[in-house]
């Protein structure tokens, strides 16, 4: 099974090996990022704003930290956002933090199939193939030399 880049390539190699058609899942993985990151800032200085932040369970509502769960949300959409951009840019810091974050949410979803037992099982594929992009074809988006 051959990809995109069967090796690395000296700096002077010459042409760069064409682009596969998974640029298109990785265009997706990024814009997911820059997508979902944005929102997650908007929720933590939503949350800052309130001051106040509750977490619903069947048996009752849990009162939360607000700053704690502000700011977390704000770093982990900045985080996000940072590695969209860079996914975008085929940078490699990027690839591995898109993982990272992909398979934590892959996890987090694993966790909710009892609840959405559908709409989780979507996800999961989804990131799987996001996982996959990002892990085999992460540098087709770079720009040829």
């Amino acid at each position: 099974m051959q990809s995109s880049y069967a090796a690395e390539r000296p700096a002077d190699a010459g042409t760069a090996p064409p682009m596969t058609s998974w640029v298109g899942v990785l265009s997706f993985a990024a814009i997911m990022m820059l997508v979902l990151g944005g929102f997650q800032i908007l929720e933590g200085v939503t949350t800052l704003a309130h001051q106040e932040a509750f977490l619903s369970l069947a048996n009752g509502v849990v009162e939360l930290d607000y700053q704690t769960w502000g700011w977390s949300h704000v770093i982990l959409g900045t985080v996000t956002v940072a590695t969209g951009i860079g996914v975008f840019l085929g940078q490699t810091w990027a690839r591995v933090v898109g993982v990272i974050i992909t398979a934590g949410a892959a996890l987090t979803h694993f966790s909710f199939l009892a609840v959405a037992p559908l709409w989780c099982s979507i996800l999961i594929c989804v990131e799987v193939v996001v996982i996959y992009a990002l892990a085999v074809h992460g540098r087709d988006v770079r720009s040829k030399p």
